[in-house]
């Protein structure tokens, strides 16, 4: 495994993580309301990219490095075996594509109403 191999998968690890963030990241602000800051730019970023069928720039420098490294977007590894498919499933349709941004929006859209709705509810009984 040479440098830039290192330097892709630890790439993909880092934009598989952001992608859980987008998804999941609402969940954080129930706990941790500070969180908030950074997720609202990061969902809408993701939304942006799913909606406006952007390619994100974290994709563009995995497959260089990948190129760098000499190795096809598929190799063997167990970071191409595991995550590879998650981030880039075969079959994705634009279709797909915004059924996903539509998830996610939903997703956290309904956590940020019931975060939003806790609080009126906690203000009017105060």
């Amino acid at each position: 495994m040479n440098f830039y191999q290192v330097c892709a998968d630890a790439v993909l690890v880092l934009h598989f993580g952001f992608v859980l963030f987008v998804i999941f990241g609402g969940l954080l602000v129930l706990r941790y309301r500070r969180v908030i800051w950074l997720h609202l730019p990061a969902a809408a970023w993701g939304a942006l990219v799913e909606f406006g069928n952007i390619i994100c720039p974290l994709t563009s420098v995995e497959d260089r490095l990948r190129e760098l490294a000499g190795q096809e977007a598929q190799a063997g590894d167990f970071i191409s075996r595991t995550i590879l498919p998650v981030m880039y499933p075969a079959g994705l349709t634009r279709e797909v594509q915004l059924v996903l941004g539509i998830l996610v929006v939903a997703l956290n859209g309904a956590v940020y109403a019931w975060i939003v709705s806790r609080r009126r509810r906690t203000r009017t009984s105060s």
